[in-house]
């Protein structure tokens, strides 16, 4: 879910969760799975937040940390994998517990 003054964030982050769970219906036939992966707050080059901001996100946090690239591919490879075979249309968040309010 966007914050305020995100409103294209939230329409394209919708319209891809909506493009997963319609194409996951179209390709199913062709034993194609089709998932999207919802991270929270993942430490990477792209996170420019103030301390104090950053320590605000963390607070809300269960985990109380950001999450890690690794553990976001880790996700991906599992879900690439053949023992994910009958994993399909799912919108799974990565998030250190943060209850998500949307999908």
């Amino acid at each position: 879910m966007g914050n305020r003054g995100q409103v294209n964030y939230s329409a394209a982050k919708a319209g891809i969760i909506g493009a997963t769970k319609a194409l996951a219906i179209e390709l199913a036939k062709r034993k194609i799975t089709v998932n999207c992966i919802a991270p929270g707050l993942i430490d990477t080059g792209m996170i420019e937040m103030e301390e104090s901001a950053l320590k605000e996100a963390m607070s809300m946090i269960p985990m109380k940390r950001m999450g890690q690239a690794e553990e976001v591919a880790g996700l991906a490879s599992y879900l690439m994998s053949d023992i994910a075979g009958y994993v399909t249309r799912q919108v799974i968040s990565i998030n250190g517990g943060v209850m998500t309010l949307t999908y």
